[in-house]
């Protein structure tokens, strides 16, 4: 047998399942569902290793060893033979919400059940291993113990508190702090010693491992199942006069109808589509842990191929093969079951921005809008006009080439308009500041308006051809709105508006490059080919070689790799089940019938033409049907009761550790990516905040020109979306381009890397020299004025002369001069008799008695002499025991 021993991270509590060995082709796992300490599982794993060994009380030849040490379990697979399990042998810590870890797989470790003396050989089980292990464990899937990551923030903060007026009903006494799913702050028993906690059913159409923990998921208890997802995970740490504040972006690639870029088009026959990732970006104020306590916001959208029957036929090897539309669907069947899905999980309005091109020479990308407008015009017909279908058209491409236009103002303007329609997620009620003094696009902003905050309802779909490179750009440039209406939310800017060149949005920035290089990866078999820069045509020369590298790679990829890429999803998710006698996986001429599933059995109700949702979504809407409370929705929550002081539900313990030795250099918030310490300039005297417009002179690594470039450069701090950033880490160019393409640098600019420069024009010639003195700019953060002008000079002369006069005259000139108007309006006296000293007195500011009173008594508990609590002292903390503890 194998014997698996699980713990709790305090290493207090353990389970144990027991695997039986035996089996050649069967699975048998025994849980006891017995929870031990660490004494009775020592005792345990003693008694079976000496019952194991080979003769009573020989030491030599131990009965129990241990195989494998791990962090948690992704499933198990079988193939031909018996059973493997998967195991997490390494892992990384990613991100932070609200105290809850989330970690990235490192690596894993396969372990074959049956022992060998019961094993039967099949000549085709390596191959089968070879093609599942292909799908690269330690590449970008994610974990966490104790959060829901298939799930949005809004879900996980709002559903799992929704049977709390259910319970309120079997108890006697309620807190009057808010119920929280994930700490000790929630309903108390009759007996004042224990809470209720709530648990949901994962998103599976997120999980990855779905169909590895399908064999034992009605077998064992739920804390040995480990629910993992894929795509993307990054977080970064904006500093705002030292208050951190964490930004997190999570990607969930969805499992269903999942592939590779040119082998998975459209949508399958249950409205799943290819390359369909939700993207949610958390904002939340890391100095308040607490989910209940905290202040957390999210913004959630998604991306998708467009909901048709089409294809691409890759046999041609051309570059862009033509796109082919498989299906003919007048009454866009496809389309609304995907829809439905998304109208299920986001409420309404369901806004698509579609990319692609609408004026080509030869009818390509073109195809797609004309049956997507189809389809989105018969659906529209049947739903309520205030819940319907907005349909967004824009030829990014088109707008890409004009010298006239520039793509991220217009994206800007799409992306305010989407972000007013839709709303955002925050745990909080608007602060009385913005409702006393409210911004202009703050009272017209949509969502749901509760009480304890707003609710996101509705959400936008972005698709091109890809959904890659002009996906990204668009997605980004719709997240940096919401994080600048999330921001204003949680009190931190004073209007929701960000501009580029800011340490937040370079910070935004390079998040969303690394989310958009790696779900590229992922479909395309390449980075992005088009970035922000790119379409701020201020990229460096450079990127262009960069660019056409990545579209070498992405072709060679898709014409060589992707085939076996898509075999190993398959038989990772589930989808191709080997079957003896059957044809094996490479023997398959396509995998179409795998993932439309009407092609092996018709289905035996017809869907309606007309009402095309499920019943009951439409009743709820602008709300999302899976977060309202109806009887459907409580069967998908499980409710348990715990010890009020548990472990498993203590979050400071889990989080802090005090059980173990921590170093601060392995510590996540202090290694993670911080706007101070990697985006902001290293000068002296520059403005800490991260919503300052850096200039490229102020960037450390920046491009010194002359007194046109710094005019110019004022000029491109009022334009946001032209203005340049600063140059990257790897490059420093003493040139950049505009948005017509061309280059703007005068010929007087210069670059340096590190040692400050001095640039001066003598004739025609511009000679460079070392500034040995520090300049102003480095020690004050100020340039001073070249000239200045006459009314200055005369107005500092004056001021100088003052100065001198004060210390020459004695007490008899002053009384002589005594009767000149200007004495009355200044007479400064000296507080030293030191004639060069210029240093004169002022008088203090007056304090009141209240606050003089406060500081001698803090001054005084410093030295240990506490003053007496009065009476409303003892009222206040008496209130405030009866609230927390009885």
């Amino acid at each position: 047998r194998y014997f698996l021993v699980g713990s709790n991270p305090a290493e207090t509590k353990y389970r144990v399942l027991k695997i039986d060995r035996t089996e050649p082709k069967d699975l048998v796992i025994i849980d006891d569902k017995h929870v031990y300490t660490q004494q009775e599982v020592r005792e345990l794993l003693g008694r079976l290793d000496l019952g194991n060994r080979t003769k009573m009380g020989q030491k030599g030849s131990s009965g129990l060893s241990r195989a494998v040490s791990a962090f948690g379990i992704v499933g198990f697979v079988r193939f031909l033979e018996g059973y493997y399990i998967v195991l997490i042998t390494k892992r990384r810590k990613m991100a932070d919400i609200g105290g809850h870890a989330i970690y990235k797989i490192e690596d894993t470790n396969m372990i074959y059940i049956p022992n060998d003396s019961v094993r039967v050989s099949h000549p085709d089980e390596a191959r089968y291993l070879r093609i599942f292990q292909n799908v690269d464990l330690s590449s970008n899937f994610y974990f966490s113990y104790s959060y829901d990551l298939s799930h949005s923030l809004q879900y996980n903060l709002t559903v799992l508190r929704m049977p709390l007026e259910i319970l309120k009903t079997e108890t006697t006494q309620t807190r009057q702090e808010s119920f929280d799913i994930f700490e000790d702050e929630g309903l108390s028993t009759q007996g004042g010693s224990g809470v209720f906690g709530i648990c949901s059913k994962p998103y599976e159409k997120y999980v990855w491992n779905a169909k590895l923990l399908e064999a034992v998921r009605t077998a064992v208890h739920r804390d040995w199942l480990l629910y993992i997802i894929h795509g993307f995970c990054g977080q970064s740490k904006l500093l705002i006069y030292g208050r951190p504040i964490y930004v997190t972006l999570i990607a969930r690639r969805s499992s269903k109808f999942a592939g590779t870029r040119f082998l998975k088009r459209g949508s399958n026959c249950e409205g799943d589509v290819a390359n369909e990732v939700e993207t949610e970006q958390i904002l939340y104020d890391a100095s308040v842990m607490s989910f209940s306590a905290g202040s957390y916001s999210s913004y959630v959208q998604v991306r998708g191929s467009v909901p048709l029957y089409w294809s691409q036929d890759i046999s041609t090897m051309m570059p862009k093969p033509p796109i082919t539309l498989d299906q003919a669907d007048p009454y866009a069947h496809v389309a609304a079951l995907h829809f439905d899905q998304m109208l299920q999980r986001f409420g309404s309005p369901i806004i698509i921005l579609n990319l692609v091109k609408e004026r080509e020479k030869r009818k390509h990308e073109r195809i797609l809008s004309e049956e997507l407008v189809a389809a989105v015009t018969y659906l529209n017909q049947f739903l309520p006009p205030e819940h319907a279908i907005i349909y967004i058209p824009w030829d990014m491409a088109k707008y890409t080439k004009s010298k006239l236009c520039n793509v991220l103002d217009r994206l800007n303007v799409i992306a305010e308009s989407v972000v007013k329609k839709t709303g955002f997620f925050v745990n909080r009620p608007d602060s009385y500041c913005s409702i006393l003094r409210p911004d202009e696009k703050w009272n017209e902003l949509g969502g749901c308006v509760v009480s304890t905050g707003r609710l996101q309802t509705g959400v936008l779909r972005t698709n091109c051809v890809d959904c890659l490179d002009r996906t990204n750009t668009a997605q980004f440039m719709v997240g940096k709105c919401a994080l600048a209406y999330q921001l204003y939310s949680l009190g931190l800017i004073d209007k929701p508006n960000l501009q580029f060149d800011t340490d937040a949005v370079r910070l935004f920035e390079e998040l969303y490059e690394d989310h958009g290089d790696t779900l590229s990866l992922q479909y395309g078999g390449s980075q992005l080919v088009h970035r922000v820069k790119t379409y701020r045509k201020i990229a460096p020369w450079t990127q262009h070689s960069k660019d056409i590298m990545q579209t070498l790679s992405r072709y060679y990829s898709n014409a060589f790799s992707d085939a076996d890429r898509q075999d190993s999803i398959n038989l990772f998710l589930g989808v191709f089940k080997p079957v003896e006698g059957k044809p094996h996986l490479w023997e398959l001429p396509t995998d179409f019938y795998l993932h439309h599933k009407n092609t092996l059995s018709l289905s035996q109700t017809r869907p309606s033409y007309t009402y095309w949702w499920t019943t009951g979504v439409l009743k709820h809407l602008p709300l999302p049907f899976d977060e309202v409370t109806c009887a459907e929705n409580r069967r998908k929550l499980t409710v348990k009761k715990f010890h009020k002081y548990e472990e498993e539900i203590d979050i400071h313990n889990e989080f802090f550790r005090p059980y173990e030795l921590s170093s601060f250099d392995e510590t996540f918030c202090l290694a993670m990516t911080n706007s101070t310490r990697d985006f902001m300039p290293k000068n002296v005297g520059i403005d800490p905040s991260p919503f300052t417009v850096r200039k490229p002179d102020e960037t450390g690594k920046s491009v010194l020109g002359n007194k046109n470039n710094r005019e110019e450069a004022v000029l491109q701090r009022k334009t946001a979306a032209s203005a340049p950033p600063p140059p990257s880490e790897e490059a420093v160019s003493s040139s950049s381009e505009d948005d017509s393409g061309t280059d703007k640098e005068d010929e007087g600019a210069v670059s340096q890397r590190s040692t400050p420069v001095k640039v001066t024009d003598t004739g025609d010639n511009t000679k460079i020299t070392e500034n040995v003195v520090q300049s102003t700019k480095d020690v004050y953060g100020v340039n001073l004025s070249d000239i200045p002008s006459e009314d200055d000079l005369a107005i500092y002369a004056r001021f100088v002369q003052l100065g001198q006069s004060q210390h020459k005259q004695d007490r008899g000139s002053q009384q002589f001069c005594s009767k000149r108007p200007l004495d009355k309006v200044i007479n400064l006296i000296p507080i030293s008799s030191f004639s060069q000293d210029n240093i004169y007195e002022v008088q203090p500011p007056r304090a009141d008695w209240k606050s003089i009173e406060i500081f001698h008594a803090h001054i005084q508990a410093g030295r240990g002499n506490m003053q007496p609590l009065g009476r409303d002292d003892f009222l206040m903390y008496r209130e405030y025991i009866r609230n927390r503890y009885m």
